[in-house]
């Protein structure tokens, strides 16, 4: 009995874990605070500056063309505040899915920037719709650092880098 309760719990489980998708995601994690711009909403903006709040390691195997890094754990406001000093300047935040940039886009606005957008499903979405990404010598790549194995299962276009030793496809 033990052993078929236990079964049933991994199915369970497994079936949950399964059907979870980005919009789960982004409904679970956000609060909605910075409104959301989709990746074919994204031509729409005039010229958007387009700020990668993800860790540097995560930049540099892969980011958005033009993308400036802001990062997650040492983002400093003043910092974009000195390189942005025009507060509406129409701004795009991403991360890898949209739940640390809603983080960053909620601080720029409280700073007092007026146009902040957060890229809806980050840029897991963006490669995944097929659009191109660029490592750090600003060359096209099929790499992307998916975070970690739980979050790189929302990638489902690209190679998955782990670590700078770029390790891909899970490892």
């Amino acid at each position: 009995m033990k052993r078929h309760l236990h079964l049933l719990l991994f199915l369970v489980l497994g079936v949950v874990s399964c059907a979870q998708s980005i919009p789960d995601v982004l409904e679970k994690y956000n609060d909605h605070t910075v409104e959301y711009i989709t990746v074919a909403s994204l031509d729409t903006l005039n010229t958007p500056l387009l700020l990668d709040a993800r860790e540097r390691e995560e930049f540099e195997v892969s980011h958005l063309d033009h993308a400036l890094w802001v990062g997650y754990s040492d983002f400093d406001v003043e910092t974009v505040q000195k390189m942005v000093p025009d507060k509406e300047t129409p701004l795009v935040v991403y991360c890898s899915l949209g739940v640390r940039s809603e983080e960053i886009g909620e601080q720029l606005e409280k700073a007092g920037y007026t146009n902040v957008k957060n890229l809806y499903g980050g840029i897991f979405e963006w490669k995944n719709q097929g659009h191109p990404v660029y490592d750090q010598n600003q060359q096209q790549t099929e790499k992307v650092h998916a975070f970690s194995k739980y979050w790189g299962r929302f990638l489902t276009n690209a190679d998955k880098v782990y670590t700078s030793k770029t390790k891909t496809n899970g490892q």
